[in-house]
């Protein structure tokens, strides 16, 4: 076994110590016991008043058992998996006899909520362990793919946006073969997880989520509230409602964050002088939840409501399972439009056609040629970042102004960009490529076409509201849902025509496509959701 460091981080002082032990019982321990072992389900929150622990990486089919650190007297056990409800992926090993203070989740969540001070320290805590053991406890969970694969940026992307501590191996490299070798995996296998040594052949979120116990389980608890979307609106209703004492239970199809997670900057959120991506935006929006004891779950796709009971909605979900609660706020946004062209779908599957600008997704087009379709400011985002890395971008904007629906800030930095070419008034008509896409052809508004060389394109023209599942809830022609003052002076902000459902965000006809309006509208909601609960 190698070598660990002593955790360090954040601690408690004598006094919050003693304050938190009184959430739990003391036991007597003795070398050699497992507080906990990779694979639980589940595992408790641990005082270490004189014991010492072991956290380990168990062994793998390349690698030896691995010492994570060691933890002593008036340290205490756990990371953000305690509150993600993920299967435990390290062992707990006593290594010093001594006493221990076990804390069960529900007093865990308790003392949370009652010792502001003591919160702000785990949780502070978890996040820093979090990224700290993410390369050391990476084997635990290692993803195999082909980068460039739209398979293998999805599982990566939602690996990511989960907090989960993952190693990453290109099937490609040496030590992908070696892997793939060893584990007797073929190229119609990718990408492929390694689970605590469990192998999952063609992994998407969905079945990683379901290995590692982020899928929703009924555990029997009341809910007050489901929020149905976990973008910047989801996100912020989880949040308020949750720390206003409603059991609040997070659902999202794909993963966090929404559109606003795959924006590559965003600099007019109000708080981020410097700007802040939509990604890390979005860590910080979970670490949150979780701390005011959100359950949430993703992928976890709803199919339908029900309304047989006007003071206790049910969100269904595609499995059939019913979830019943006191109130609904529906965030789930949009899908994302593409362009009608020969080759779309299968550009869309080799990685080369992308919806999003992350790190993930920019990276590895450096002194390539790419193009950028759209005219808004997720568009101009993309284009700024992309050309950041050493990109030469084409910009396509329909529009015959590129201000028209970009804020003046992008507009700016976009024209004087020596590696952007801006052209208004175009239209992608074409792509061209054999197994990956090599140039792309543009109509401009003379009617002439001209070939561009591109290596990627990056689509961002709009979405349609995410709406299918709302049963019995009044829309606009469009699908975008109808809310508050078009159903008379007695509504709620934020209601829709049944009355225990709400819906915010991108979703709502008339709403303003903006991260902080989103963010509002969440907050907003959860106001209105005590209103419609306070004759309960």
């Amino acid at each position: 076994m190698n070598d660990g460091a002593a955790q360090r981080g954040p601690v408690l002082d004598d006094e919050q110590f003693r304050r938190l032990a009184e959430y739990g019982e003391a036991e007597q321990t003795e070398p050699g016991r497992d507080l906990y072992t990779s694979g639980d389900d589940t595992y408790d929150f641990f005082l270490l008043r004189s014991a010492a622990v072991d956290i380990v990486r168990d062994a793998t089919a390349i690698e030896p058992e691995r010492l994570i650190y060691r933890g002593g007297p008036g340290d205490f056990l756990g990371e953000l998996n305690l509150l993600t409800g993920q299967h435990v992926y390290l062992t707990a090993r006593v290594v010093s006899a001594g006493t221990v203070v076990r804390i069960r989740a529900a007093m865990l969540r308790r003392a949370l909520a009652e010792q502001v001070d003591i919160a702000d320290t785990l949780i502070e805590a978890f996040r820093e362990r979090r990224d700290v053991i993410r390369d050391a406890a990476g084997n635990a969970l290692e993803l195999l793919g082909r980068p460039s694969a739209a398979e293998t940026l999805e599982l990566r992307t939602y690996a990511t946006q989960m907090l989960l501590p993952h190693s990453w191996l290109d099937a490609a490299s040496h030590p992908g073969r070696a892997l793939m070798s060893l584990a007797g995996l073929g190229e119609g296998d990718l990408p492929a997880a390694l689970v605590n040594g469990s192998l999952l052949r063609r992994a998407t979120p969905g079945t990683l989520a379901e290995v590692l116990g982020l899928t929703y389980r009924a555990d029997g608890r009341p809910v007050d509230l489901v929020v149905v979307g976990a973008g910047p609106a989801g996100l912020a209703a989880a949040v308020y409602g949750a720390s206003e004492g409603l059991v609040t239970v997070l659902l999202d199809r794909a993963g966090l964050g929404g559109q606003a997670a795959k924006s590559a900057r965003i600099e007019n959120y109000l708080g981020f002088p410097h700007g802040v991506s939509g990604e890390h935006l979005t860590r910080l929006a979970m670490v949150q939840a979780l701390k005011f004891g959100v359950r949430i779950h993703a992928p976890c796709a709803v199919a339908g409501l029900d309304l047989s009971e006007e003071r206790r909605p049910a969100v269904v979900l595609e499995d059939g399972t019913r979830i019943r609660c006191r109130a609904v706020i529906a965030a789930t946004g949009a899908h994302y439009r593409h362009l009608d062209l020969p080759q779309w779908t299968t550009f869309e599957k080799s990685g080369c056609v992308r919806y999003a600008a992350t790190e993930l997704d920019v990276r590895g087009y450096e002194d390539q040629p790419v193009t950028v379709v759209g005219g808004a400011n997720s568009a101009g985002q993309a284009a700024l970042s992309l050309a950041a890395r050493g990109a030469t971008v084409d910009l396509i904007v329909r529009g015959a102004d590129l201000g028209a629906r970009m804020s003046s800030y992008l507009t700016d930095r976009i024209r004087a960009h020596t590696r952007i070419q801006v052209h208004t008034g175009s239209t992608i008509r074409e792509l061209d490529g054999g197994d990956t896409l090599a140039s792309i052809v543009a109509e401009g508004p003379d009617g002439r076409r001209d070939r561009l060389a591109s290596r990627a394109l990056f689509c961002f023209i709009g979405a349609d509201p995410a709406s299918d599942w709302l049963d019995g809830v009044a829309k606009d022609p469009n699908g975008f849902v109808l809310t508050d003052s078009r159903f008379g002076a007695a509504a709620l902000p934020f209601q829709t025509s049944a009355p225990r459902v709400f819906a915010v965000g991108d979703l709502r006809a008339g709403s303003t496509k903006r991260v902080a309006t989103a963010v509002g509208d969440g907050a907003g909601a959860v106001s209105s959701v005590h209103e419609a609960l306070a004759d309960d």
